[in-house]
């Protein structure tokens, strides 16, 4: 299995990113990608937010109050997470990862220790 993470980039407060991840090597659809973000100086969060590519079930952390979306393209096999209304302290390497069962809906009751394959991380800085 292979994550890759893109679109990353400087954006300004109060403007819109979409990241994508590109998965591959999946046996069968019934797989969840989850996005988590690592501020510089500090630890990676827990998942931001996640979404199962085969039925589309969604789950959201607390703390994206509103500004993420997660969407999919089931033909390229890509998830989406776009943000809006940025602020400086979105600033971080975004990462998408999927849990070692690859169906599992990623929450915030999930541990780092489950996560089975991490894409390389994008950078998104967000100046004020």
């Amino acid at each position: 299995v292979q994550l890759q993470a893109s679109g990353g980039g400087l954006v300004q407060a109060g403007g819109s990113l979409r990241l994508s991840c590109a998965a591959s090597g999946f046996t069968s659809d019934d797989y969840a990608i989850g996005w988590f973000r690592q501020a510089p100086g500090k630890e990676r969060e827990g998942v931001s937010a996640c979404i199962n590519m085969r039925d589309g079930s969604i789950y959201y952390a607390d703390f994206v109050t509103g500004r993420f979306t997660i969407s999919r393209d089931n033909v390229k096999n890509t998830v989406f997470l776009q943000i809006d209304n940025l602020k400086p302290e979105d600033t971080a390497v975004y990462y998408c990862a999927t849990h070692s069962a690859p169906q599992h809906l990623i929450t915030h009751n999930d541990k780092d220790a489950e996560y089975a394959y991490w894409g390389r991380g994008t950078l998104v800085t967000v100046s004020s």
